[in-house]
């Protein structure tokens, strides 16, 4: 059974009648360890009711481009494949979804969706709730302890909310059983758009094309497991030692998977776990602690996105320094195309731009160069994301909004006070080829 605490009904309604239990996939785009799907087919067995999933396909997310719309319709369509395998209607629509969602809700018995932290897609699960006559059911399945049970405010960093996670993680860090249904039939009367010619889907969708597909990256579970897999036998045994340096790519590439919901933290927690290395803990640190802080971040702190949501700390001191002189000062077009002085920095826009992420460290730099060589800290801030959401994969999440605040001083503490940073944290080249061989990472770039 699904834990009562991954439950969440938002609106007030009774099960009334209904043709089908319908199951709202939008953040949690798998199959794989998917309680809110798993739920949705115990709620289908429960009434003998067929079980149709909807997939709401808005052609204007907020800063989606063509490389973010094909890795997603990717793994959406073996999702689909996977579904209908199973007796289970798939239908994805090019509709935004809270509208898309109410049409079907009308002859639904129930509807079950999944949770989401962004403002945008806690706005679509409030509109549908208030306007459907069904009840709304809201199953998180996106983070191993629910963000509820871990906190009810914004924690101030990984160390205060650490514990809080380690208190309940056994009861949540375990396996879904997955329960067959039991009245399978593919119901073919649905409209549903065409997954087989991805890039004729995006350009009759009008998608922003001005970012083109990621080479290194394709959509979907599969694609994620031969990661993790890699990871496991090739890169888990150095994580901890070899994980920042940019020369050697110890990351995971699970990111990008994550930031879809086409793999589960819950499925990666307990491969790894069950390998018993004794970097396990190190990993999970990352995948548990750090990820499901910045869902407690943008949840709690309604100014995630902008400079206003910082720390006072933080901004106060970064304001202190506003009219310090600025070694260089570089125009949004020469960031966005790599031609600063910093060679450095240069490979790792070019890393972004051409593969759609930024090592792990890399990002660090990347960030805190932006606010020495822009006029104002606001200013950085706004820049920073948008060139992280316009070409990471996983840019647009909490990870990646919680990342560039981190540059500016969130999740961190004060540190000696220095010209135009103040007291937030300082990085600098001299750091990097002291530490990692920066010659190879340029040359890989």
């Amino acid at each position: 059974m699904i834990q009562q605490e991954r439950i969440q009904q938002l609106n007030s309604h009774s099960i009334g009648s209904g043709d089908y239990v319908l199951y709202w996939m939008q953040a949690s785009q798998r199959i794989l360890d998917n309680h809110a799907l798993q739920y949705a087919i115990q709620k289908a067995n429960e009434y003998q009711k067929h079980l149709v999933v909807f997939f709401g396909l808005t052609p204007s997310f907020p800063e989606a481009n063509q490389r973010h719309y094909t890795f997603m319709l990717e793994g959406l369509k073996e999702t689909q494949q996977s579904l209908e395998k199973q007796g289970i209607t798939f239908i994805i629509q090019p509709i935004s979804p809270e509208q898309g969602i109410k049409r079907l809700a009308t002859d639904a018995l129930l509807l079950v969706v999944d949770r989401g932290y962004l403002r945008i897609q806690r706005q679509w699960r409030q509109i549908v709730a208030q306007q459907v006559r069904c009840p709304l059911l809201q199953v998180e399945t996106d983070v191993i302890v629910p963000i509820d049970v871990v906190s009810q405010k914004e924690e101030y960093a990984a160390a205060t909310i650490r514990p809080k996670i380690l208190k309940n993680l056994e009861k949540f860090l375990v396996p879904i059983e997955p329960e067959p249904l039991q009245k399978t039939c593919t119901m073919h009367h649905f409209d549903s758009l065409d997954l087989s010619d991805i890039p004729r889907l995006i350009t009759n969708l009008q998608i922003d094309s001005t970012v083109k597909p990621s080479a290194l990256f394709h959509g979907g579970t599969s694609a994620a497991l031969r990661f993790l897999r890699r990871f496991i036998t090739q890169k888990l045994p150095c994580f901890s030692e070899l994980r920042n340096d940019p020369s050697k790519e110890f990351c995971s590439y699970l990111s990008p998977y994550l930031h879809f919901g086409q793999i589960s933290p819950l499925t990666i927690a307990l491969k790894i776990r069950a390998t018993k290395d004794p970097n396990t803990d190190a990993f999970l640190e990352e995948l548990i602690v750090r990820r499901e802080l910045s869902m407690n971040y943008v949840y709690f702190n309604k100014d995630y996105d902008s400079f206003a949501g910082l720390p006072s700390w933080a901004k106060t001191t970064l304001l202190n320094h506003v009219k310090d002189p600025r070694p260089y000062l570089y125009t949004e077009e020469e960031l966005e195309t790599a031609k600063t002085h910093d060679p450095f920095w240069n490979a790792a826009q070019r890393e972004m731009t051409q593969t759609g992420k930024l090592q792990g460290y890399m990002r660090m730099y990347w960030g805190k160069k932006i606010i020495e060589w822009t006029s104002s800290p606001q200013e950085a801030f706004q820049l920073a994301l948008r060139l992280n959401n316009k070409y990471e994969l996983d840019g647009r999440d909490p990870n990646g909004f919680a990342g560039v605040a981190w540059c500016f001083g969130k999740h961190d503490r004060a540190w000696k006070e220095r010209p135009v940073f103040g007291k937030v944290r300082y990085m600098n080249d001299a750091g990097l080829t002291r530490k990692f061989d920066m010659t190879s990472y340029i040359r890989n770039l």
